[in-house]
């Protein structure tokens, strides 16, 4: 017979930190992309890939840049100049690239 012991516990938070569940935690995180346009460098960071693959494996992928490009109705705004700037619209290509994960390594 194995034996137990009930322990009642408090464990006292400091004022400056909250408990919060996980899901209220990926909720806030996704909140905090609202209204937030990353460049190429901050797609770069995110994903841990350098811009030659991320052109190569996703932003110029058919299947992908028909529904990444804003001339299409995309979030992701292609250069059309020298010296203009990748613009992407953080909250949905963050869910454009966990949604696609498995299609952009697949071979």
């Amino acid at each position: 017979m194995v034996q137990q012991l009930n322990v009642s516990l408090t464990i006292p938070i400091p004022n400056e930190q909250v408990l919060i569940s996980k899901v209220e935690l990926e909720e806030l995180k996704e909140q905090s992309l609202v209204g937030l346009y990353w460049n190429m460098k901050d797609v770069e960071e995110r994903t841990g890939k350098k811009i030659d693959w991320l052109k190569e494996n996703v932003l110029y992928q058919p299947r992908f840049k028909k529904i990444l490009d804003v001339q299409t109705g995309g979030f992701v705004y292609y250069p059309e100049r020298k010296g203009e700037k990748w613009t992407f619209l953080a909250t949905k290509m963050t869910k454009f690239l966990e949604e696609n994960f498995y299609s952009i390594f697949e071979k």
